[in-house]
């Protein structure tokens, strides 16, 4: 009985790195859908999202099922109730990329972003499967370090996110506001998705130590 109930355990968490593996997937073809004006490739990551959404929705009733079963304590407890949240920031990391797909879909046969912002672009669609596939790594291997890492390698992101505005308020755009609406819009999209990669690092933080990332982060103060 109680092997079954680690093997429930242990099929959660694969439950979130087939999740993690997906969105990963999912920014990678929006990314090219947008660059490229793919029509196919976007309507596969729109019509893809469905399988994150089922997977989600099978995690939250396994993880409740779990809890009204076994009532786990300690470190099972916080693996469940950990794993209800974690499934909801890569369903919504899902649902951001169906964003990008929908915003390339939506300018076809056009190219949403003009080519002064596609090498910006670029780089944050490569950075966000990048941390996704760190943070499907992080949930199979629950390493701290790596996972308080990330945090880090976020910090490139939100620069590139601010790089965008500074280039739509300087005074050689000329693309219109259409055009500038849908910059801001994409860029949005992929500070959001490395912000959940990290919140899903985060907490296997908290899972593995009990403790918050930002306590962990902090440095200690220096010895006078």
């Amino acid at each position: 009985m109680r092997e079954h109930y680690h093997d429930e355990l242990d099929s959660i968490t694969d439950g979130l790195i087939e999740m993690a593996n997906l969105v990963g997937s999912a920014i990678g073809r929006a990314t090219t859908a947008l660059l490229d004006a793919d029509l196919q490739v976007a309507e596969n990551v729109i019509s893809g999202d469905a399988e994150i959404d089922d997977l989600q929705r099978d995690l939250e009733d396994r993880a409740i099922a779990l809890l009204a079963r076994q009532q786990p304590v300690a470190t099972d407890l916080r693996i469940v109730v950990t794993s209800l949240r974690m499934s909801a920031d890569l369903e919504r990391s899902g649902d951001l990329a169906q964003h990008v797909a929908k915003l390339a879909r939506l300018r076809y046969p056009e190219q949403a972003i003009p080519r002064d912002l596609r090498r910006t672009i670029l780089e944050m669609g490569q950075l966000a499967q990048r941390l996704m596939a760190q943070t499907a790594e992080v949930l199979m291997t629950r390493d701290v370090d790596a996972a308080l890492q990330m945090e880090r390698d976020d910090d490139r992101m939100d620069e590139l996110h601010r790089a965008i505005f500074q280039h739509l308020m300087d005074d050689r755009w000329h693309h219109g506001v259409e055009t500038a609406v849908d910059a801001t819009l994409i860029g949005r999209y992929y500070e959001r998705f490395g912000d959940h990669a990290v919140a899903v690092a985060r907490r296997v933080v908290f899972l593995v130590t009990g403790e918050q990332a930002d306590d962990l982060l902090t440095e200690p103060p220096a010895i006078a």
